[in-house]
């Protein structure tokens, strides 16, 4: 395997994960049946932009890198709310 086809596998990868989340979202929303954002949205949005982030930096392009750096510190920071301040009874995190 070529480098090139490497970093493509890891661009559809970061891509996969990154929409996955909506997925996750989905189904739990549907599970609950009113919506609902569940802990792994967050965990899929960071394990998915961090790799679409690397891609991006390999890429050298400064609008991805941006958008993905920017959005990293937001799904950070909301996954230290849900993990710092649990609702009691709030199952939604079980996606």
């Amino acid at each position: 395997m070529d480098n090139d086809t490497l970093w493509l596998i890891v661009g559809f990868l970061g891509q996969g994960l990154f929409s996955a989340r909506f997925l996750v979202q989905w189904l739990a929303s549907e599970r609950q049946k009113r919506s609902v954002i569940p802990t792994m949205f967050w965990y899929f949005s960071i394990f998915g932009g961090v790799t679409l982030l690397v891609y991006s930096i390999h890429k050298q392009d400064p609008v991805f890198i941006l958008g993905q750096g920017m959005g990293l510190l937001i799904y950070f920071r909301n996954l230290y709310f849900v993990l710092r301040h649990p609702r009691a009874g709030d199952d939604s995190g079980q996606a």
